[in-house]
């Protein structure tokens, strides 16, 4: 089947990903996100849609179109063999007409590939997703991922108490509920988001391998395009420059820092709504030299391996992608105690402080900055040596497969 067979609104070019699935023996996946703009949950789901055992699972990835200035990872679904489904309404920005059409559109993705399994990634999409299935005959097990959440810190008390609410409701017609930290599963207990039992903790996983192998010559380059000399301290921060990254603290934490005497450069990779504001307070705070803003990059490893310290500023996070990715690369962090930050961060590769505290950011800026380099490679090694064996892809399905398989077999029992 064409693009032109598909359901209204439903752009599957080069594929005939939305026909049912013709092998009676294998578990049809349809799994949903809402779009894949440059972010760690793109990154995980890409990875499970192309690389769950082929043999026991049929997987179509459907997502919606990037919000205004986003950078796309739906190039990683194509690397990792996965078949993708693009709706024409889903869009990340809050619109009933759109939503409602997106909705129809799910619906329709639903009807033609009649999954086994409905699994959803992040807010808009679990809320669409799950209730298409809902609406869905014979009703398909329900899974939804928090990659962390907006429950709290995002949004005022009327709308996050609207949020929470939904969230309530979903959770009913949903069969698991996953947490890729432990902090957020807590998070969804304290919340009364759902019982206890309904959650697992299953973190993430990523093809670490080039990370893992990045050189230093590749490092080395990158510092000399940056124009970052010997002495200079470079501490990175990849993701988005939106508001609840407090990167406005982390220029704050690098000011003071530098008037410390700390030679600290800082590196944004990334792009988003608060760039020009970042700019702007960077020359305020007549730090403009010595902050590079990079926009978005191909060369996450190479920047990694460039880097003397990971720094992450976040008031809210899942499971931070870019600290795991760093560390891979050997480089030791400076986070947040938020999410599951801790959960990478362990004690001997890096150091945590509490969340908007400039005075505590920039001093833990000063001590990694005043360290020799043998010692913050040690650091790094420690770090690497932390994520490699906990955050590998290999898991991360095998752990996924486990969970399906256990789903599977509880709801045939429950029919049988």
């Amino acid at each position: 089947m064409g693009t032109a067979d598909a359901p209204a609104g439903l752009s599957v070019p080069g594929s005939d990903a939305t026909a049912p699935g013709g092998d009676p023996a294998r578990t049809r996946v349809l799994r949903i996100i809402a779009r894949m703009n440059v972010g760690g949950p793109a990154k995980h789901v890409a990875l499970l849609s192309g690389r769950l055992d082929p043999d026991r699972y049929e997987t179509l990835l459907v997502c919606g179109h990037l919000g205004r200035g986003e950078a796309s990872y739906e190039h990683l679904a194509a690397e990792h063999g996965a078949r993708v489904a693009r709706l024409g309404a889903l869009r990340p920005e809050i619109a009933p007409a759109d939503d409602a059409r997106a909705l129809v559109q799910i619906r329709a993705a639903m009807r033609r590939f009649r999954p086994e399994i409905v699994h959803t990634h992040t807010a808009k999409a679990g809320f669409l997703g799950r209730l298409a299935a809902r609406l869905h005959s014979p009703r398909p097990i329900v899974v939804h991922t928090y990659h962390g959440h907006v429950l709290e810190h995002y949004f005022g008390p009327v709308k996050t108490a609207v949020y929470r609410g939904l969230e309530r409701s979903l959770a009913h017609v949903s069969d698991r509920l996953v947490g890729v930290s432990r902090a957020t599963v807590e998070d969804l207990v304290r919340l009364r988001v759902a019982d206890r039992s309904k959650l697992v903790h299953i973190a993430l996983g990523l093809e670490l391998d080039p990370f893992l192998a990045v050189g230093r010559e590749d490092a080395a380059a990158v510092r000399a395009e940056l124009a970052v000399g010997p002495g200079d301290v470079l501490a990175t921060s990849v993701g988005r420059l939106v508001p609840i990254k407090r990167l406005d603290l982390a220029l704050r934490a690098v000011a003071a820092a530098r008037a410390a005497g700390a030679p600290v450069v800082l590196a944004l990779a990334g792009d988003g709504e608060e760039r020009a504001a970042l700019e702007s307070l960077a020359a305020e705070l007549r730090i403009a030299g010595y902050v590079r803003f990079l926009g978005f990059r191909d060369d996450a490893p190479s920047l990694a391996a460039a880097a003397d310290v990971a720094l992450l500023s976040s008031d809210n996070e899942g499971t931070p992608v870019a600290l795991i990715e760093a560390a891979a690369a050997g480089t030791p962090a400076i986070a947040t105690r938020v999410g599951g930050v801790d959960e990478v961060v362990v004690p001997g590769a890096g150091e945590i402080v509490p969340p908007r505290d400039v005075a505590a950011l920039a001093a833990a800026l000063r001590r990694m900055a005043g360290l020799e380099p043998a010692a913050r490679e040690r650091l790094g090694d420690t770090a690497r040596r932390h994520v490699s064996a906990r955050f590998t892809s290999e898991r991360l399905l095998g752990d996924i497969d486990g969970l399906y398989s256990e789903l599977v077999a509880s709801r045939a029992a429950g029919r049988g």
